[in-house]
C-alpha cells in the first residue's frame, strides 16, 4: 500500500484530523501558560502522534503485502510466506490466511484431478460406445446386399440386437454411476432379505447360464438379512454374477453362500473358472478396467458400479481366488453405523 493510499484511508483521515485538533488545542493552552510549556506540549503531542501513526503505517504496509500474496495465490502461486505476519494482532489473520491457502490448494488439486478424470472417462466412454457402433454399421452394410440369404440375414439381425442391448446396458450403467457420483440417489435403509436379493439377482442370468449349460448352487439358511437398498443391491450382486458367468467355461458352476453374525451379513460368490490374475486384483474395481481374461463383451464398469453400490450401504467387497482355483467375491454388509474393514 503506497503512502498516498494510506493517507486516503477514511479512518486515517479521521485520526489525523483528531490528532491535529488535539495538538493545536493542547499547544495553544500550553503557550497560554508560557513559552516553555507550549513547546513542551507541542513536542509531547508530536511524539504521541508518531507513536500512533508510525506503527499504524507499518501495519498497513504488512497488510498490503499480505493482500498481494493472497492475490498471487489466486492467480496461480503455489505457496505463501507468512513469517513476516506472525506477530501482534496479525497472527490471527495469519492463521486464517494459512487455512485459506491450504484449502485453496486442496480445492485446486481436486479440480485438476476431476478434470483429468473427466477427460479420461469421456475418452473411455467414447471408445466403449464406438466399438459396438462400428460393428453395427458394418452389419447394416451387409444387410443391404441383395444376394444375402435369409438365414444369414436373421443371424445379422440377432447380432444387431445383441450389440444394441450392449449399448443400452452401457448407457444405463453409466447413468447409474453418474447419479451415485452426484449424490442424486439416496440409498434406502430397509431390512433386506438375502434370499429375496439372491433370487432377484439370479433371474437375469438364469437363461444365459442355462444356454451355456452352467449352474448356480445356493448355500444359505434363508433367514439372513441386512439393512440396505434392495433394488440397488440386486444391481450390484447381478453385476458380480454376470462377471462370473462370462469368465467360466461351458458347463461351469457358480456358488453363492450367505451367512450372518452379530457384526455383518456376508455373501460369497465364487466360480470354478480360471480365477483372477494377480496383476488384475488391485485394479479390478476401477472404472473401465479390463483384465487379461476379460471377454470382448466386457465394458469394465460392472464391478466398479457394484463396489459403489455396496460401499454406499455400509458394506465392503473383496475379490480374490479360491484355493482350488476360480474367482471369489466376498461382500459384507455391516450392522454398525459406520463401515468396518476386516
Amino acid at each position: 500500500m503506497s503512502n498516498v493510499s494510506f493517507f486516503k484511508n477514511p479512518e486515517i483521515k479521521t485520526s489525523i484530523f483528531i490528532y491535529l485538533a488535539l495538538t493545536f488545542l493542547s499547544t495553544g493552552l500550553g503557550f497560554a501558560f508560557g513559552l516553555k510549556i507550549g513547546i513542551f506540549t507541542l513536542i509531547i503531542c508530536i511524539l504521541f502522534s508518531l507513536s500512533h501513526f508510525v506503527p499504524t503505517y507499518r501495519r498497513y504496509l504488512k497488510i498490503s503485502g499480505l493482500s498481494r500474496e493472497i492475490d498471487n495465490i489466486l492467480h496461480g502461486k503455489d505457496s505463501i510466506n507468512l513469517d513476516d505476519y506472525s506477530e501482534g494482532e496479525l497472527s490471527i489473520l495469519q492463521t486464517e490466511v494459512q487455512k485459506l491457502t491450504i484449502r485453496l490448494r486442496e480445492q485446486n488439486e481436486a479440480l485438476q484431478k476431476d478434470k483429468a478424470y473427466l477427460a479420461d472417462s469421456i475418452a473411455d466412454i467414447s471408445h466403449q460406445i464406438r466399438t459396438p457402433l462400428t460393428s453395427i454399421n458394418l452389419l447394416i452394410s451387409f444387410l443391404t446386399k441383395r444376394n444375402l440369404s435369409e438365414e444369414r440375414r436373421l443371424e445379422i439381425v440377432r447380432e444387431l440386437e445383441m450389440l444394441l442391448s450392449r449399448i443400452e446396458w452401457l448407457i444405463s450403467a453409466l447413468l447409474k454411476m453418474s447419479r451415485l457420483d452426484a449424490g442424486m440417489e439416496n440409498l434406502q435403509r430397509n431390512t433386506v432379505s438375502v434370499a429375496e436379493l439372491i433370487k432377484l439377482s439370479v433371474a437375469p442370468v438364469a437363461i444365459p447360464m442355462e444356454l451355456r449349460e452352467q449352474e448356480i448352487e445356493i448355500r444359505m439358511k434363508g433367514d439372513e438379512t441386512y439393512v440396505g437398498d434392495l433394488a440397488w443391491s440386486v444391481e450390484a450382486i447381478g453385476n458380480i454374477l454376470k462377471n462370473c458367468m462370462e469368465h467360466i467355461e461351458k458347463g461351469g458352476k457358480i456358488v453363492i453362500e450367505a451367512s450372518e453374525n452379530p457384526i455383518y451379513t456376508e455373501i460369497v460368490i465364487s466360480d470354478n473358472g480360471p480365477g483372477i490374475d494377480k496383476e488384475d486384483l488391485p485394479h479390478l474395481f476401477e472404472r473401465f478396467y479390463k483384465g487379461k481374461n476379460s471377454s470382448d463383451q466386457s465394458f469394465g464398469i460392472g464391478l466398479a458400479l457394484a463396489r459403489m453400490i455396496i460401499t454406499g450401504q455400509n458394506g465392503t467387497i473383496k475379490a480374490g481366488n479360491n484355493s482350488d482355483g476360480g474367482a471369489r467375491f466376498t461382500v459384507r454388509f455391516y450392522k454398525g453405523s459406520s463401515q468396518q474393514y476386516s
